[in-house]
């Protein structure tokens, strides 16, 4: 609407400045006959109104503010208006009103936006701290020298759809297993059937945090003096290793002598026993041993206990150094990933080789030097 009101206003005001134009030739006698027939011409006007409102449009009242509002009031009085004086002055003080919210009014409405680094740091902040409720958040990044308003952060907080800190507060089970990983192992026994139907014990144990497995060996006959020796191997193992273990999670199987815990209690490792008939309280190694079958000793046949000791120690280093693992962002054990290929020409033009595990039962590949 304010376009086309400076439009009609700088319409009328050519007008009018022609008007003058045309009055200066003119004699004053002329000048007052003309007044004299302008004036009756508004009384007619207001005869055939019949005591009804002029409408005037925001141009209108414009220009005669800006003619006469100079006038003093006992002159505007004696001039023959279609309004009185009062209404010509408010008319003009509405005009310096809103000439002056115009000039006064910001570029831009409103705070200005947040800078996005602020809001990744505070959806960061707000995702690694689960109790940390908006307040909180705000005077850490207070501690940061960042200086924004606490209503900000949980605007943020409620635009990305994330729930008030009470409600962010209960992990889940994942979640505190993860937060304790580099505490936790994990051991157990599974069966694997040779080619003349023996049946062997393989004892292994797995690593929460890096999901790196140790094959502790396989047997026909799990005796106590057996799995006490493995035992005792494992712990000089994470004691060379630096592993900083508190617990083990193991099932209630009756292959674990009472030494096997008391070893482990005088490295400073706790055992923790699952529930009875509750594998999932062993969801990792239950895991591992069901990649072992499906990606190895299902597709092999094992002739004896040297060839599954091989053939076991052949996929704990493909599994070690090379397999990938969801658990651990696709890293690998015992190896992090390589930084990635950011030459295009290198990726245009790849060299991969394959190197084979257990006669190709396993393939690696690998970028050629």
């Amino acid at each position: 609407m304010m376009p086309v009101v400076l439009l009609r206003l700088a319409y009328l005001g050519v007008t009018n400045a022609l008007v003058m134009l045309r009055l200066l030739p003119m004699s004053d006698r002329a000048k007052d006959a003309e007044i004299l027939a302008l004036r009756h011409q508004v009384i007619v006007l207001e005869r055939q109104l019949h005591g009804q409102k002029v409408r005037f449009t925001p141009a209108d009242r414009a220009l005669l503010a800006a003619l006469l509002h100079r006038l003093p009031r006992a002159v505007l009085r004696r001039i023959r208006l279609l309004v009185r004086p009062e209404t010509v002055l408010r008319w003009h003080r509405d005009l310096l009103a809103q000439r002056h919210a115009r000039i006064s009014r910001p570029k831009r409405a409103g705070r200005p936006p947040t800078v996005r680094s602020v809001r990744v740091l505070v959806l960061r902040l707000a995702r690694e701290n689960s109790s940390w409720g908006y307040r909180r958040i705000h005077g850490e990044l207070l501690v940061l020298g960042i200086k924004v308003a606490a209503s900000t952060v949980w605007a943020i907080l409620t635009d990305a759809g994330i729930d008030p800190a009470p409600e962010r507060t209960s992990d889940s089970w994942p979640a505190f297993l993860r937060s304790q990983a580099e505490a936790i192992l994990a051991a157990d026994f599974f069966e694997a059937v040779t080619l003349t139907g023996m049946r062997t014990y393989v004892m292994a144990v797995i690593e929460h945090a890096t999901r790196r497995v140790r094959i502790l060996g396989a047997t026909a006959h799990p005796t106590a003096a057996w799995v006490t020796q493995a035992v005792r191997n494992l712990a000089m193992d994470l004691q060379d290793a630096g592993c900083r273990a508190r617990f083990l999670i193991r099932d209630r199987d009756g292959k674990y002598p009472a030494s096997f815990d008391a070893i482990l209690a005088d490295t400073g490792i706790t055992v923790v026993l699952s529930g009875i008939q509750m594998p999932r309280m062993n969801a990792v190694m239950e895991r591992w041993i069901q990649s072992c079958r499906r990606e190895m000793l299902d597709r092999t046949l094992i002739w004896n206990q040297a060839h599954l000791l091989h053939a076991l120690h052949q996929y704990e280093l493909h599994y070690n150094t090379h397999r990938s693992h969801r658990g651990i962002s696709n890293a690998r054990p015992l190896q992090p990933l390589p930084e990635p290929i950011t030459d295009m020409g290198t990726v245009t033009q790849l060299n991969i080789r394959r190197r084979d595990r257990l006669g190709g039962i396993i393939h690696e590949y690998q970028r050629a030097a």
